[in-house]
């Protein structure tokens, strides 16, 4: 036998004994003999065939391996049996077997036998005619699902037009109630330029970013800007809360640290339950002098303010250490006050800013102080140019803003001729 014939042998799908006609012992067995018979391959070798079958077989198999190896003929002939050895309880293999005989050069007659696990067989049947009539009862579906499709296509594109119509009318809504939250002008402190602008990062939905800037007497304006957990109608509802409050709290009290604790108490107070809301909201008040302001603050955990001088020196206002706003029945407020010079610009933001994804593992803008670099490249400046080249930062995002942009910015020009009030 040639290496490739005894390898083809050796895989070969059904089982393949060698007998010795004399003995009636197992030469050879292939793997699939092994399997089929529940036994290792050297097992197999020596032991009696006649073993491996239910005594009732017996004298049939002895008569098959008589017939093989006396028959004249090429043809192979054929039995069926089961084999011993089954498990307690579970009915023995049954198998069917074709056997003919073969002279080795040495003049040793054996039967070459070929086993077929009737079990498998029949599993293999049955799994076709299951899936013939799967695949009948597939064919009769798709065919009524082709029917019902081609019925509903009419009634599926009216509704894909009314899905759009609804859309549009969704953001038409969105858009105005997210009007509504922001003032429509600033209203700018003495011989001061403000500016501001609003980003929201979908048209779909209300964002809960917001800012103001008001006087509070003929020498004093009030500010804030903030963001709101969540969006949608509930953020709203706790946006236009948190502007009426912070309003309100400041004409009695115009302290930050005082402005915040009551804004603190009203939100804790309403919204402590199932649906707890808190902000992050930055706090302050603006006294304009001849040339210059000064600017008081305080911060419930937004990120810090910017601060470029007319020397193009950029630092952050530090309010390190203040906390949510809503969150707790007692929080920590952090304040701080600066002094603005004329070409000063202090410019505050929230977090959608900073933490824009903008490169692979979800690295956010400002993980390594590119906001920091990025106004100090552009230093000294005005309240009206940083926020316009801001703007053109959150545009170059792209897909990764994920998150509204409030931004706010107020300064002392460096003349009087330039002080004037942004959108």
């Amino acid at each position: 036998m040639t290496a490739s014939a005894a390898e083809l042998l050796a895989t070969a799908p059904c089982g393949v004994f060698s007998i010795d006609v004399d003995s009636g012992r197992i030469l050879y067995a292939n793997a699939a003999a092994a399997r089929i018979t529940a036994r290792s391959r050297d097992t197999l070798v020596g032991v009696a065939v006649a073993d491996l079958f239910t005594a009732e077989f017996g004298p049939v198999l002895t008569d098959l391996i008589v017939a093989a190896s006396t028959s004249d003929y090429d043809s192979p002939i054929a039995a069926s049996a089961h084999l011993d050895g089954a498990p307690e309880g579970a009915s023995p293999t049954a198998v069917s077997m074709l056997a003919n005989s073969l002279r080795a050069e040495s003049g040793a007659l054996t039967v070459t036998m070929t086993l077929h696990n009737e079990t498998e067989r029949r599993v293999r049947e049955k799994d076709l005619v299951d899936a013939r009539r799967n695949a009948e009862a597939a064919q009769d579906d798709a065919e009524a699902a082709l029917d019902r499709s081609q019925h509903a296509l009419g009634a599926s594109e009216q509704a894909r037009k009314q899905a759009e119509a609804e859309k549009t009318q969704v953001q038409i809504l969105a858009s105005t109630l997210q009007r509504t939250l922001l003032p429509p002008i600033l209203s700018a402190p003495h011989g001061m330029n403000v500016a501001a602008h609003y980003h929201p990062v979908s048209i779909d939905e209300v964002g809960g970013d917001f800012y103001d800037v008001f006087p509070l007497d003929t020498n004093t304006w009030g500010f804030f800007l903030g963001d709101v957990s969540g969006k949608g109608a509930g953020a709203a509802a706790v946006t236009s809360l948190t502007r009426y409050t912070l309003r309100a709290a400041a004409v009695f009290d115009r302290n930050p640290i005082s402005v915040l604790e009551n804004l603190n108490t009203v939100l804790h107070h309403e919204f402590h339950g199932d649906d707890p809301r808190f902000c992050t909201v930055v706090f302050g008040t603006i006294t304009p002098g001849p040339d210059s302001a000064v600017v008081d603050l305080a911060s419930g955990g937004h990120p810090p303010a910017l601060l470029v001088t007319r020397d193009a020196e950029v630092e952050y206002v530090n309010t390190a250490g203040g906390q949510l706003v809503g969150a707790l029945s007692e929080p920590h407020f952090a304040s701080a006050s600066v002094t603005l010079r004329a070409g000063d610009v202090m410019a505050f933001y929230t977090d959608g800013l900073t933490e824009a994804i903008v490169g692979p593992g979800r690295t956010r803008f400002d993980d390594d102080g590119s906001l920091e670099s990025f106004v100090t490249e552009r230093g000294p400046t005005t309240a009206a140019k940083i926020v316009e080249d801001l703007t053109a930062l959150l545009a170059s995002f792209g897909a990764g803003l994920q998150d509204d942009v409030a931004l706010l910015a107020f300064g002392v020009p460096s003349t009087v001729t330039d002080a004037s009030t942004g959108p």
